[in-house]
């Protein structure tokens, strides 16, 4: 529960380390956190002797296409939270956390035929409810809280569909995007020259293990705890980017905002019992399948 909760809480604190890279383009951002999450995914694989295995994954295609496309997935998602919190939006990043999991439900009744308890089909109706008040109190479409939502949830169902080790699955997504982020760097330093502090330059090298350590945090919590607990905990990483919008970072919130969010805590909440629920009745079937008499067996 700790590994979860630590992996949460610096997911939820990533818009104070970004924000201290105002002024440096998304893409090249985005290109330092590819390039050193790469590195030091490579450097644990060397030091827990699984090079062998990642370079077994290199030889499957069917392995190869599938974190291709997590690949994709992953570093869109990236890319829009960090010019999100460069443009000022960090309320909309923390509503498109909380929508998330709502649509990871979607996905799995829709794609997986995964069965879906009442609380949870009134989960994803409030929340579907939030989303079109937002669409007509904006005049338009919540695009950065969508696009977040959505590609974070893909991600879960491609992972899902294709099931590999945290750090190999880290190493093959960053490999991917690897030459483009290289490329943008070079550009970067041949047109620009020593633009960047000191200290942005740590900023930037140090992204690599920002984007790593709760991502395996996160990976080991799931070995350890039931999906009930993590999914509670997985809303401590909107809540504090919610906190952090308002009392830190001083966003304007529209009055509107409350409305919307107050309709998807109230989708959290239904999320939460409804997790809650079929824990209870996959506990409550298992117990009476365990008390079930075992069949005698018939005389030799």
């Amino acid at each position: 529960m700790w590994y979860a909760l630590a992996a949460y809480v610096i997911w939820g604190c990533f818009p104070l380390y970004f924000r201290l890279l105002v002024g440096i383009d998304a893409m090249e951002i985005l290109s330092y956190r590819v390039v050193f999450a790469f590195l030091l995914a490579f450097v644990l694989l060397v030091m827990m002797k699984q090079l062998g295995g990642f370079g077994r994954l290199l030889r499957n295609r069917r392995v190869l296409l599938w974190s291709f496309l997590a690949s994709i997935l992953i570093s869109t998602n990236w890319y829009v939270f960090i010019w999100a919190v460069a443009e000022h939006r960090v309320l909309e990043t923390s509503l498109g956390y909380f929508i998330t999991p709502l649509v990871s439900l979607l996905i799995g009744r829709l794609v997986l035929k995964e069965q879906i308890n009442s609380w949870q089909w009134s989960a994803g109706g409030v929340a579907a409810l939030a989303i079109l008040f937002e669409l007509i109190a904006m005049g338009g479409i919540p695009w950065v809280s969508l696009a977040l939502a959505l590609s974070f949830g893909c991600y879960g169902l491609v992972r899902k569909l294709q099931p590999v080790e945290s750090l190999l699955g880290l190493g093959l997504e960053t490999l991917w995007v690897l030459p483009i982020a290289t490329l943008v760097i070079g550009n970067g330093i041949i047109d620009g020259g020593d633009s960047h502090s000191l200290w942005q330059y740590t900023l930037l090298f140090s992204s690599g293990v920002v984007t790593a350590v709760p991502l395996l945090l996160f990976a080991s919590s799931l070995r350890r705890i039931n999906l009930v607990v993590a999914g509670f905990i997985m809303y401590v990483n909107p809540m504090i980017q919610f906190v952090i919008a308002i009392w830190v970072l001083n966003e304007a919130v529209p009055m509107q905002r409350y409305l919307t969010f107050g309709l998807v805590w109230v989708a959290m909440v239904l999320f939460v019992i409804g997790l809650v629920t079929k824990a209870r009745q996959l506990k409550r079937h298992t117990k009476n399948s365990l008390a079930e008499p075992l069949p005698i067996a018939p005389p030799l």
